[in-house]
């Protein structure tokens, strides 16, 4: 594994993988009051475009939910997990989904994964009194306009102002000098596209088509022509689960990934060989680099996550889940309540400026020790640093390429402030 280097950003953002407007049908929700127990629900994707990411993110909760309680729970009490399905914006099931896991008296729900999804319900939650904290949201809509201040929002996930300076670094470094990019017309796909091209002609390379189709049809056969009519040095396509639509058209058009060096990012980067959800002819995607927001899941924290989900073969987002789990524990701990407002307060100091500690027990001891101790929460997806926006201002980025299976490895990450 090649050893990750630096990249310091002097914007601050936040990203997306989905498109979606705010649903403000429960303003009026009462506020969600403490009970003494912590209960953790999760909306992730056991259905939709982003199904393949839901095993590891519910395991990463789930990973952590019994950690915590191993080690005594909070507040003396073991906490509770709830699970519900996000879908996707398509579904439209979010919402009734939110509503079963606030009824479960949720104090934190982890999700959505996808951050079209979680727009449609953050109001909701937020009203609730409850804290949603995501995984897996990149989108920029959530330090921007309304969730630009403080609030019940928070992600482990940095915003794609890191990842599209990622991507584009490694296409320069890759020498690539004309790239075409074909993209969902979303909130996810727009942003992302924006943020590569502008790096990559900050750097002096050339867009040669910036393309995007819409999400719920598709590119269509105008648009897949444009990208191979643009004769670039490489392609990057910003997509969720229709890559196996697009790359065969791609192939069609004479601007595959074994005709023009292809890049994906963290809403394609997944496993597609033969026995997986979704799948490709072997050698398909051989050589094709793509980039995946979160740090290296260690052989350790693999082992571990067996004992919850031994079948699980990707681990995207699942120590991001993990860790929204396990520092909403010890917010609550520090707040000394499980309230979702309560713990909100608390969140952004257990992960910055403190005594350093890197597992529940061994925060929960140090409080113990001394309840005012000033803890620094660094977890198994990196150093967190929560801002005041509740986004990440330190993560990783990591890059990854698929071999003749079209199985996907890491080649290194990247450490970045954003």
């Amino acid at each position: 594994m090649a050893a990750a280097s630096a990249l310091v950003l002097a914007a601050c953002g936040g990203g997306s993988d989905s498109d979606g407007g705010s649903d403000d049908s429960s303003a009026a929700a009462p506020a969600a009051k403490g009970d003494g127990t912590l209960t953790i629900g999760s909306l992730l994707p056991q259905t939709g475009s982003l199904a393949f990411l839901g095993p590891p993110e519910f395991a990463g909760v789930d990973l952590a939910i019994n950690d915590i309680n191993a080690a005594g729970g909070v507040l003396g009490k073991d906490v509770v997990g709830v699970k519900a399905d996000s879908g996707d914006t398509d579904s439209g099931i979010a919402p009734a989904e939110t509503d079963k896991l606030l009824k479960a008296k949720s104090d934190v729900i982890v999700g959505a994964a996808s951050s079209g999804v979680s727009l449609t319900v953050i109001d909701k939650i937020m009203s609730a009194g409850t804290i949603q904290y995501s995984p897996a949201n990149t989108s920029t809509s959530f330090d921007e306009g309304d969730y630009s201040k403080p609030d019940l929002y928070f992600r482990t996930a940095p915003s794609d102002i890191l990842q599209g300076a990622v991507l584009a670094n490694l296409l320069i470094e890759d020498g690539r000098q004309n790239v075409a990019i074909l993209a969902r017309q979303d909130a996810y796909g727009e942003t992302l596209a924006k943020e590569i091209s502008k790096n990559l002609e900050a750097a002096g390379s050339t867009v040669a088509a910036n393309v995007l189709y819409s999400e719920k049809t598709g590119p269509g056969d105008s648009q897949i022509t444009e990208i191979a009519d643009a004769k670039a040095d490489a392609v990057v396509l910003v997509a969720f689960e229709e890559t196996t639509t697009i790359v065969p058209k791609l192939i069609q058009a004479g601007a595959g990934p074994q005709d023009v060096p292809t890049y994906f990012v963290d809403g394609n980067t997944a496993n597609y060989g033969e026995g997986d959800a979704a799948s490709l002819p072997d050698g398909t995607l051989e050589g094709t680099k793509g980039t995946i927001p979160g740090a290296e899941a260690t052989s350790d924290f693999k082992d571990r996550l067996a004992t919850v989900n031994p079948d699980l073969k990707d681990y995207s987002y699942s120590a991001e889940s993990y860790d929204a789990v396990i520092t909403s524990a010890l917010a609550a701990i520090v707040a000394d309540s499980d309230s979702g407002e309560a713990i909100a307060k608390e969140l952004p100091g257990v992960t910055e400026g403190g005594e350093k500690c890197t597992t529940f027990e061994e925060c929960a001891a140090l409080l113990k020790d001394d309840p005012k101790t000033d803890i620094d929460y660094d977890g198994v997806s990196g150093p967190i640093e929560l801002g005041e926006t509740g986004s990440p201002t330190a993560a990783s980025i990591g890059i990854y390429e698929y071999d003749a299976k079209n199985k996907i490895s890491p080649v290194k990450y990247i450490a970045g402030n954003i």
